[in-house]
């Protein structure tokens, strides 16, 4: 039986769900990927359970990718941040197939304990190709979650309006009505 998610944000992108297992909650960051348990959780939550390993070499390899990741989607053009997502995508590679409906492509790794890594970096590509100004920060304060605005104006500024937009809207309804 799956074990439930707890994170306030799911469904993203992987580049950017993988992010996502840091969140805030209460003032106090909390962290879904503390140890393999929650990586099988992350995994399950993006349908990469049957793929990937949820071991501890994973585990590393996915640290590595959220921080490169975080490093490349805050400060877009750092050579750094550059170099890291670089050396994530050397852990794989793209084989181009012919099958019997046509054209494919199929994903190889040399250690399968860098494929979930990997196809969080691959997945950070392809958003880049598709709209690199519509991956966001939440723009609450005290939110540190990701979200690719799939907003039919790509106006989108709260991971989700429920949460971080209402208190905005709370905390600016307080201030006019309490202002000196």
């Amino acid at each position: 039986m799956p074990t439930l998610d707890p994170r306030p944000l799911t469904g993203e992108p992987v580049s950017l769900d993988l992010l996502n297992t840091r969140w805030m909650q209460d003032g106090v960051r909390q962290d879904l990927l503390t140890g393999p348990e929650g990586l099988r959780i992350w995994l399950e939550s993006n349908g990469l359970d049957r793929r990937f390993p949820a071991d501890t070499a994973a585990l590393e390899h996915l640290l590595l990718a959220r921080e490169a990741l975080l490093s490349a989607i805050d400060s877009p053009g750092d050579t750094a941040g550059i170099e890291r997502v670089n050396a994530l995508l050397d852990h794989g590679r793209i084989r181009a197939t012919l099958t019997a409906e046509g054209p494919g492509e199929e994903v190889e790794f040399g250690d399968p304990t860098w494929g979930a890594a990997w196809t969080a970096a691959r997945d950070y590509l392809d958003l880049l190709r598709a709209a690199p100004d519509r991956i966001r920060s939440c723009a609450h304060e005290a939110c540190i979650l990701h979200f690719f605005d799939t907003s039919r104006n790509g106006t989108r500024r709260w991971c989700s309006m429920s949460a971080c937009g209402n208190r905005a809207k709370a905390s600016r309804h307080y201030a006019k009505t309490h202002a000196p």
